[in-house]
């Protein structure tokens, strides 16, 4: 579980394929701020742009892990194959961190697109257009996971190719995550809300033929 309140900043520095077809997946170097990995051991869980991903091996004086990520991961998410390209990372939450941003689990929904990054102000705008599928899960002033980060959704419009979501990023936000990378065209890793998903979930077998108290009293028996 994660928070989406990104702790640093990565960079790829390699990518190697570990088989020699498109069915496997690479096995990628991460390099990591000074201090960044003094209480990271082997098998822990980072988040890298939003997807989890765990540590297979440790280079503490480089200051370096690597993990190992498959054909179906790489083919459902975004900038997790691009050598010298930076990463948001994120450590796995613990029971007495801060809950400061939402409940991220970390599993990417979908990728989106980046229609506008423009300064406006003092902050900047950031547009992404999410696909149909994820449409029914953005709302105003609800939460959403762009390559790791949690953010607010200040607007959403739905148009022919899905729905576009408007976004505010403060000064703090672009200065200290890959956001700041973005350009119009870039692809990135989108997380619903938790909540959302539930809620999805419980409107459906509400709409299920012979759903109601009675079979969740049987199976709770």
């Amino acid at each position: 579980m994660f928070t989406g309140i990104i702790t640093g900043v990565g960079r790829i520095v390699a990518a190697r394929d570990l088989g020699s077809s498109s069915s496997y997946g690479k096995r990628l170097s991460i390099s990591t701020p000074e201090g960044y990995l003094d209480d990271v051991g082997l098998g822990d869980s980072i988040a890298l742009n939003g997807a989890c991903m765990t540590v297979t091996s440790l280079d503490l004086p480089a200051r370096q892990f690597t993990i190992d990520i498959s054909a179906e991961s790489l083919d459902k998410t975004a900038g997790l194959a691009e050598p010298d390209g930076q990463v948001n990372l994120e450590k796995a939450l613990r029971a007495h961190d801060r809950l400061g941003g939402h409940i991220v689990s970390g599993h990417v929904d979908g990728i989106g697109t980046v229609s506008r990054f423009a300064p406006i102000g003092e902050s900047w705008e950031l547009r992404v257009l999410a696909p149909h599928a994820l449409a029914r899960f953005l709302a105003y002033k609800g939460s959403i996971t762009i390559n790791g980060v949690s953010l607010t959704v200040n607007e959403v419009t739905d148009v022919a190719e899905g729905s576009e979501m408007s976004i505010n990023l403060i000064p703090h936000t672009v200065e200290n995550t890959a956001l700041g990378t973005l350009r119009e065209g870039s692809t990135v890793n989108l997380e619903i809300d938790t909540v959302a998903r539930y809620v999805e979930r419980m409107l459906q077998a509400g709409m299920l033929p012979g759903a109601g108290g009675a079979s969740q009293k049987d199976n709770n028996t």
